[in-house]
């Protein structure tokens, strides 16, 4: 027998009372349906989802870091309570590890490392219950002494088939590409691409979530020749890219079905983009962005993007409106927005504005490894490489102008929920920000970052922006995912 839920009430049965008439049976249902009325209202069931309940990959499935919601949703979701103390469902303990995990149904996905292993656990979302767990062997020392576990999230692709399960693939911080059962947890097959394509490690590993396209799964490998597997560690500037920056394999056995572009790994993850009606794979590698085709992996074009520094990282992924791309760095190159076109097999960009290099005070917008988060023409993001020089903004995407900036001295990630941006600070407090140009319109914080009676906190450092499915958000700091309540509203 499955035990009930503390918060759920399979049904209340109101009875016809025979030595009752017919007004006091209806007297008696009518107090009984203001019971249950009650009840359920209490209980929660009468509170239909905010969101949808799938998150399958890394931004979600459209690349825009937004929840999307569901048609029982308030026009503005502004308008709920978000100043009262949230509602704490369950804790996960984590291992190693940067990124968050993925949602699909009920179930939470989380990948983290441990005990010289890399491991998936499948999640009960709605009790925090571990349904199972499954590992392999990790090999992997960090060369500046960061966590030793996954840096990005895994990405789920549905079967097309009769089974009902899905694939999830898990992308590890060694190369190690592995394709699981959604259900079961089945390993299906698992691919070690660094050693087979000899990835010269870089700074911080592997860190990109795979793409599914139809029966593709595309990763970012960066290959070089056998022979550089000698050159000193961290010396990227001497590495010689071997024509394999992107790898695609058959999502059922792991064949490789083509390679392509010709540059090194960065820790950005592949995106789509649609240009003149057809589906591109687009791309911001270490040096370039490029554009792919994605049924043969032929580079169609590519333009420079990349600080003159060694140790620096192209990390967030390109934000996409129409055939126009952002791509952005914080060291030393800034922010830049291209229009794209594809004539020919060939792609040209189109520079719609571009930041000063060096002149950092001047630049619009230095992303790091958050992505912004594009909404009604204005970007919401992030700026600054360290905690003394970040802050949250607001630019225009189509000027480049920077309309306010807040939360200064302080990194920080972000998802939006409709015209709210949930602000997740690094330190682990969660600032409740209305998405609007006009001005930084805070309406609540959320000190998660401290104990309450029944909840633990949030440790440094919070890098993953959060998870909204549902009535609930996943919430990660170094060791724990929080899994919160939504604030409640009634639909009509």
């Amino acid at each position: 027998m499955m035990p009930r839920h503390p918060h759920q009430i399979s049904s209340i049965a109101i009875p016809f009372l025979p030595n009752c008439d017919r007004s006091q049976t209806t007297w008696f249902c009518l107090v009984g349906a203001i019971v249950l009325s009650f009840v359920v209202v209490s209980t929660g069931r009468a509170q239909s989802p905010l969101t949808q309940p799938d998150w399958p990959r890394f931004l979600n499935d459209d690349f825009s870091g937004s929840a999307k919601l569901a048609k029982s949703a308030p026009d503005s979701i502004a308008s709920l309570d978000w100043k009262s103390e949230p509602k704490f469902h369950w804790a996960l303990d984590v291992g190693d590890g940067y990124g968050i995990g993925v949602v699909r149904g009920e179930s939470y996905f989380h990948f983290d490392a441990t005990n010289d292993s890399e491991r998936l656990r499948k999640i009960d979302l709605i009790t925090g219950a571990v349904k199972w767990t499954r590992s392999y062997p990790l090999d992997y020392r960090d060369m500046y002494g960061y966590e030793t576990g996954p840096r990005c999230s895994p990405t789920i692709a549905e079967l097309n088939d009769d089974s009902g399960d899905a694939q999830i693939f898990t992308y590890g911080v060694a190369g190690q590409l592995t394709a699981w059962s959604c259900d079961s947890g089945d390993q299906l097959w698992t691919a070690s691409l660094n050693k087979q394509f000899d990835v010269v490690q870089n700074f911080f590993g592997v860190g990109s979530a795979p793409l599914i396209i139809g029966q593709q799964v595309i990763v970012m490998v960066g290959g070089s020749p056998e022979e550089q597997q000698s050159l000193a560690p961290g010396r990227l500037d001497r590495v010689v890219p071997e024509g394999t920056l992107m790898v695609s394999l058959d999502r059922s056995t792991g064949e490789i079905i083509w390679t392509g572009g010709d540059d090194l790994a960065s820790y950005s993850s592949p995106r789509t983009i649609q240009i003149g009606g057809k589906e591109h794979l687009l791309m911001f590698a270490r040096d370039h962005l490029w554009v792919l085709d994605p049924t043969d992996g032929k580079s169609l074009g590519k333009v420079y993007h990349r600080a003159d520094i060694l140790e620096s990282v192209n990390a967030m992924v390109p934000i996409v409106d129409g055939n126009r791309a952002l791509i952005s760095d914080c060291y030393d190159a800034g922010s830049a927005v291209y229009d794209i076109s594809v004539n020919d097999n060939q792609a040209t960009f189109a520079t719609v504005w571009k930041d000063p290099v060096g002149r950092r005070r001047s630049q619009s917008l230095r992303s790091h490894m958050s992505t912004p988060i594009l909404h009604e023409g204005y970007l919401y993001a992030c700026s600054g490489r360290n905690a003394p020089d970040s802050d949250f903004r607001c630019i225009d995407f189509a000027t480049g102008e920077v309309n306010w900036t807040a939360l200064d001295r302080r990194r920080s990630t972000a998802t939006r929920l409709g015209d709210v941006l949930l602000v997740l600070k690094e330190t682990g407090s969660l600032h409740i920000v209305r998405a609007t140009p006009d001005r930084f319109d805070e309406l609540a914080v959320w000190n998660l970052d401290e104990n309450t009676p029944n909840r633990p906190a949030l440790q440094f450092p919070c890098w993953s922006a959060p998870v909204v499915v549902g009535d609930r958000m996943l919430i990660r700091g170094d060791q724990t995912v929080l899994c919160l309540a939504l604030p409640e509203h009634n639909p009509s």
